[in-house]
Parts: structure tokens; sequence; C-alpha cells
């Protein structure tokens, strides 16, 4: 008989093709400053390039790669840009993109131990080196009562432990039961929007989710927290959980942790620590001192997919009580019994967080601590700040400007002393320049710049043009005004 066809890529097809991904990917990095940072299509403009109906018969791999660049790359904006400073990054580099593509090519599906005890014990152990490596208290060690689990996202974390938090403070009765509307959560006005998804999903509902107000430095206010808990424990209401922010996503504010702490330990509320860009900061000990009372954390997570160089998607969430989390998340239909888990000796990561299936991250993590080595993490994490706290300078000292906000690490919040129309001007011309990429937030209701320095590649040439840059288009702002 004649061997049956196949529509699959071969082995050496895969080879060639692979080679041919890799060498585009390489030369897209070696270009990037060469593309608008800011994608500049219209909406609808890249579905109408592409084809109305899928392909009948398939299509040689030279052809996809081709559209590629001719379709696809027109739409993307270059968050791999050395000129991208808007939001907070989203890093990768090269050993976290082969650490990616690794775990593509294994493909495993590591929901249990058994499933691939590699892709559990590499993530138990890589989470375990980075305790120490950030100075995180030793509670969230896998050899003590916590543990460490890699998520997709910050936003997965914060609704992990708002419910542990709910199941804890219910006596492990709402997952039965449901919600009965008197569980409460506390975040500040500068939390970010996470929480309150979180606590849409967690059936606690956005009514129910306290915002308290902050200081001058945008920081929660310790004393209007335990105000807050004490009305609503009078009201009959039930608390639950406390969520702090080492660095805020409108201006990078840092809510004091050990005084949020006290006031967690007097109401026996889960006190959780959002660091999901600063806490890479922590990787050198002179920054260390914006999470003091981190160790009174009972749930503490930070991106390496924003500012530790590895590629999206990334969230590394511990708690101190391993045992709280998987009895809240925890289902064993009978498929997925096995006799590693019932022997207790193994952690199925199935019950740490949200969904059932998910892929080997720690590969790229595991790449990228072992190519930088802690002593090139902190190498970048110094030079980010470096140069970030040489922009504040440079605001500073310009009458035309302010700072709208400290500047504890990498970035500065600004605004032009012309107003919000001379602002909003200023950063969409900048956007539509393609020289670079800026956002905005509002503090006390006025339009801020925001400018973070955290890019991969980004040098001290790349800072020093976005300062010439946005001076060039105040000027021009200032003058159309």
């Amino acid at each position: 008989m004649p061997d049956e066809k196949t529509f699959h890529m071969t082995p050496d097809e895969f080879r060639r093709h692979g080679h041919a991904v890799v060498d585009w990917i390489a030369d897209y990095h070696s270009n990037i400053e060469s593309f608008p940072v800011l994608s500049e299509v219209n909406p609808g403009q890249i579905r109408a390039s592409l084809p109305a109906d899928p392909p009948a018969k398939g299509e040689p791999f030279d052809a996809l790669l081709r559209d590629v660049e001719k379709l696809i790359l027109p739409g993307i904006t270059h968050w791999q840009s050395p000129n991208f400073f808007a939001y907070f990054p989203s890093n990768s580099s090269g050993p976290g993109i082969l650490g990616d593509l690794l775990s593509s090519g294994l493909g495993v599906q590591g929901m249990l131990w058994s499933t691939s005890p590699a892709c559990t014990e590499l993530e138990t152990h890589v989470l375990d080196w980075l305790v120490p490596m950030l100075g995180l208290p030793e509670k969230f060690l896998s050899s003590n009562t916590g543990g460490g689990v890699i998520q997709d996202t910050a936003s997965s974390a914060v609704l992990c432990a708002l419910l542990a938090a709910r199941e804890r403070a219910t006596g492990y009765t709402s997952n039965q039961k449901g919600g009965d509307g008197r569980v409460v959560a506390y975040a500040s006005t500068q939390t970010h929007s996470a929480i309150q998804k979180a606590a849409m999903i967690a059936g606690i509902g956005v009514s129910n989710l306290r915002v308290i107000e902050v200081d001058k430095n945008f920081a929660m206010r310790p004393g209007a927290l335990s105000r807050q808990i004490e009305a609503d424990k009078r009201a009959g209401l039930v608390p639950c959980m406390v969520c702090a922010t080492v660095g805020t996503t409108s201006s990078n504010a840092m809510d004091p942790i050990a005084e949020i702490a006290e006031v967690c330990r007097q109401h026996n509320l889960w006190l959780h620590v959002d660091a999901a860009m600063s806490g890479t900061a922590a990787l050198c000990p002179e920054f260390r001192h914006l999470q003091k009372g981190v160790e009174l954390a009972d749930s503490y997570n930070f991106n390496p997919h924003k500012w530790m160089f590895t590629t999206f998607d990334c969230d590394c969430f511990w708690v101190a009580d391993r045992k709280a989390l998987i009895q809240t998340l925890s289902i064993l239909p009978e498929y997925l019994r096995n006799q590693a888990t019932e022997s207790g000796a193994v952690i199925d990561y199935r019950d740490w967080h949200i969904q059932l299936g998910r892929r080997f991250r720690s590969l790229k993590l595991w790449f990228v601590i072992r190519h930088y080595g802690v002593e090139g993490l902190q190498h970048h994490i110094r030079r980010h700040v470096e140069l970030a706290q040489q922009f504040a300078q440079w605001v500073h000292d310009d009458s035309r400007f302010e700072l709208a906000a400290p500047v504890p690490l990498n970035l500065i919040c600004f605004r032009h002393k012309g107003g919000d129309e001379v602002n909003q001007t200023i950063m969409d011309r900048l956007n539509r320049s393609g020289d670079l990429f800026l956002t905005h937030t509002k503090l006390n209701e006025k339009f801020t710049l925001r400018l973070c320095v955290g890019q991969t590649n980004t040098q001290a040439r790349h800072v020093e043009k976005a300062w010439r840059r946005i001076c060039e288009e105040a000027e021009k702002a200032v003058a159309l005004g």
C-alpha cells in the first residue's frame, strides 16, 4: 500500500522553517528602532488586509512568514522597542524567548505532578530560588508552610488571594453555599483595577470592595483603613482581605505594608501584597526598604514579565499557608486521581490557581535567571533606576515642567505647567511621531504624563532622546495653544 498522505510539517521542514523564524526574530530585534513605536494602523485595517475565507489547501511556510512582515508587522505596537516608555514594560529577552520556544516544543500540560514531574518540580525550585533573591520571608518557601506558583498575570494572583481570603473568613463555607453579601475587601483608590474584577468574579461585588483614601504620596492611609474595617464590623459585615501595593500603576506609590499589616493582624484579615512591576527592584538589596513589612503578608506576587526580562506571561505568586489556598481551589474528580497525588508527596499545581491546565512557564524563567545571574539582573535594574532618576532631575530643573509624584524607582509622573490641554497635545504629538510611546494618568484630577524606564534594551541615549523630543513638542504645544 502507498504511504498514507500526511499534512504535517516534517522534522526536516520544521528545522528549516524554525531557523528562518529565529533569524526573523533576531533581525526584528536588531532593527526594532526603525519602526514607529506605536502602531499607525486604523481600526479594521489589519482585518481588511486578510483574505475573507480560509485557504482550502495548505500554503507554503515561506508565504506565512512573508505575510507576517507585510500584513501583521504594521499592526504591531513594539513593546520591545527601547523607546517604549508607556504603561509598565512587558519585557522579553533572548533566553526568555528561547525558554518559551522550548516549552512550546515540549508541549507538556503540567496540571498534575504525574503529567510531567519536571514541569512541577522545576517551577517549585525556581520559585524557591526567588525567595532569597528578592529578600522575601522564608515562610514562602516550599520547604516551609507556604510555597510559590506561576500564574499568568497579577490579575489571577489577586483573584486567588481574594478567594482564599474569602474562604478563610467564612470558615470555608462560601464555596459550598455561595456568598451572602456580607464579605468585604479593601484596597486604596490607587490599587490596580484587577482587584475590582476579582471582587466581581469572587462574588464579593464591587460595592463590597472598600476603596481607602491615600496620602499626598498616593499611598494608602492605614488609619483610614482601620476606621473603615471597624465600621464594617459594626454593620455586621465580614472583612476578609486587604490588597496593598508596592508600586501602583498610576504613580508607583508604595503602600506602607508594615502599618497595613498591623491593622490586618488586629482584625485577622488576609494581607495580599501586589508588587507586579516594582517587586523586581527587590533583587537589589538597596531597594528592599520599599516593601518593608512584606514578611507579614499572607500572599505576595510580582511579574518577571514586566521588569525581569521574562517573556509574557509569567507572574510569581507566593502564599504563607499553602493549605488555605489548596483547600479553597482543590477539586478532585475521578479522572484526575493517581497514586502520586494520593501519596501526598507531590505538588499538584492545578490546586493553586483557577485553570486546570498549565504550560511549562518555569523554563523561560529558569533560562533568564541562569543566563543573567543575580549580578546581571541587578545591573540592569540599577541602570534603569539611575536613568529614571536622571530624567526626574531634568524635569525638576526645567521651569516649564513639574513632578507630579515622588520617583522611588523607574516611573516618572510629570506634567507641563501649561495645563491639561498642553500635556494632552504633547503626548498625542509624541505618540503620532513614532519616536517614542508615552501614556498618561490623572493625579489630583490633573492630566499627568508617565514615563517608565524599564524596557530590556533601553539605554541612556534613548532616555536623552525622549527628553529632547518632549521639550520640542512642549514648545510646539504652547505655541499652538
